[in-house]
């Protein structure tokens, strides 16, 4: 019998429960998949308060994993019973064994353990199309990227980095500012102890910045808008601190002709092509050394509740994984 965290009602950690789930074969399309490591992302925390609606509950939340295929449906040619297999953006993580659509699976190369696949897949693929596709970064970019010493900020560090932009990060402590930079943040700024608008401008040279990519949401909006050069492009990828209300298009032409974007992973990845052309990119990042996955933080699936609360009280830095 299997074993999955499921919500039964939204609310806070406490309505997590440990309950034994039926998992039959796979259907057509599908693989049976025993995860060895499953990621954790806020994506999860809006799933569980009901931020972001479910189909129905109970559920089963998480959107990311890694393991080993146990069984294929018909009609699946490219996977067959022990291979290695990833996945990001599909529902039903928190489990030990569940099902899955093929043609949502990638193969990490030999060198990528289940861990650090679990670890990446998710937040390294959201790195990949904010940097490669929302806004090309090159190395004359400047963008500021919220939230530098989290999951994803770690990895956008290196890739950043390795582009040659120039990545101005905020972080909460001194202690996040020096793990930031450690990771190729070249200007890091506390928001708890300063201005991140008028550090911007001073770094710029007021300027501005091309891009500011912001998954913080309500605490940091609108000044985020501030940070940006004419015509610039404000990146909202999440919203930590809450959602961001709702504003009045004309603020755009007010603060200088702006775009503004909500992208997310599934919209950069719904065809095959796409999801496959974004993970062999990471993989090639992470297998050449320019991008390390920091795991920093493993919790027994079992205690996906501890993992939250850390999460949600900002005590995590890097990727957090769950072990089935």
């Amino acid at each position: 019998m299997a074993h999955a965290i499921r919500i039964h009602a939204y609310g806070g950690p406490e309505a997590f429960q440990w309950d034994q789930v039926e998992v039959g074969d796979p259907g057509p399309g599908e693989v049976r998949l025993r995860q060895s490591a499953v990621g954790l992302n806020y994506i999860d925390i809006y799933h569980r308060t009901g931020h972001y609606k479910l189909e129905s509950l109970p559920a089963v939340i998480g959107m990311e994993g890694a393991g080993t295929v146990e069984a294929v449906g018909l009609g699946v040619t490219d996977l067959k019973p022990g291979d290695r297999v990833a996945y990001a953006g599909v529902l039903g993580g928190y489990a030990d064994v569940r099902l899955i659509a093929a043609d949502r699976l990638v193969k990490p190369p030999a060198g990528i353990n289940e861990k650090t696949a679990a670890a990446m897949m998710l937040q390294g693929m959201t790195v990949r199309y904010l940097l490669r596709e929302t806004y090309p970064c090159t190395p004359t970019t400047v963008m500021l990227f919220h939230a530098a010493a989290g999951g994803v900020g770690l990895i956008a560090c290196q890739w950043a980095r390795a582009i040659g932009a120039t990545m101005i990060g905020t972080v909460g402590s001194d202690e996040k500012a020096r793990l930031a930079q450690e990771y190729g943040c070249t200007h890091v700024i506390n928001y708890r102890t300063e201005d991140y608008v008028a550090r911007v401008k001073e770094i710029t040279g007021g300027k501005g910045c091309d891009v500011v990519y912001d998954s913080v949401g309500k605490d940091t909006f609108p000044s985020s808008l501030d940070c940006l050069k004419p015509k610039g492009l404000w990146v909202s990828f999440g919203s930590a601190s809450g959602p961001v209300p709702p504003f009045e298009i004309a603020l755009l032409s007010a603060k200088g002709s702006l775009y503004a974007t909500r992208p997310t992973l599934m919209t950069y990845t719904a065809r095959r092509a796409d999801l496959l052309a974004n993970a062999a990119e990471l993989f090639d990042m992470v297998g050449k050394g320019a991008v390390k996955i920091v795991v920093n933080n493993t919790y027994p699936l079992r205690e996906a509740a501890s993992a939250h609360r850390d999460l949600e009280a900002r005590k995590t830095t890097g990727s957090v994984v769950l072990i089935p």
